[in-house]
């Protein structure tokens, strides 16, 4: 849950760090998390790959931490007490900075851990619009628990988000309405390309 000003997640969680009562939970999940950045990664990659609840993960990036999708991913709801849960479908292209915690927080929280597949999900659903928002936190909390997350982490994360979701939640609202898009239509070659410049041309938007 490091990205511009513009992928908003980030503020949301940067405010919920500061509470007392989550900065409690993130000491607690520090005795479970590897110790390097390499471990992080090799760890997150065999877990995406072993759980894809509607596609496997394949991203690129900007030269920021922005990524976007390469190809479409989702969620489907699979127990009896989801059944009222309509499926997401991420499209290819859709652009996110994965989990937007703050980087003095990313040995605890990084942004990409268990938990990035539904963060992107959930990505995705606050920039939609498409269900009521508590429907949204919802499903990232039971992505989580998908992914097996432990329930520190998700009562941290999920907590976060029901506590300051809201402020995101309106900011993309707006965004959306001042034009702005987050579905690529077509993708930089060039591996210098910085989000920043690439936003600015409606045309690499569908």
């Amino acid at each position: 849950m490091a990205s511009p000003p513009d992928i908003n997640r980030r503020a949301l969680l940067t405010s919920a760090l500061k509470a007392s009562s989550y900065l409690a939970v993130v000491g607690a999940v520090s005795a479970c998390q590897p110790s390097s950045e390499g471990e992080l990664i090799e760890r997150w990659m065999a877990d995406v790959t072993k759980k894809a609840p509607n596609g496997s993960l394949h991203v690129s990036r900007f030269m920021e931490r922005i990524w976007f999708l390469t190809r479409t991913i989702g969620w489907t709801p699979d127990q009896p007490d989801e059944i009222a849960y309509n499926p997401v479908n991420v499209p290819r292209g859709f652009v996110t900075d994965f989990a937007s915690t703050p980087r003095l927080f990313w040995a605890l929280l990084p942004p990409d851990d268990r938990y990035t597949y539904p963060a992107i999900v959930h990505d995705y659903l606050y920039w939609a619009q498409d269900r009521p928002r508590e429907e949204a936190d919802q499903i990232f909390d039971i992505g989580m628990s998908e992914f097996g997350v432990s329930r520190v982490t998700r009562w941290a994360v999920y907590n976060a988000v029901r506590l300051f979701g809201s402020r995101a939640w309106e900011q993309n609202a707006e965004l959306k309405a001042q034009g702005e898009k987050r579905v690529l239509a077509r993708f930089p070659k060039d591996p210098l390309t910085e989000w920043k410049i690439w936003k600015r041309d409606p045309e690499n938007f569908k």
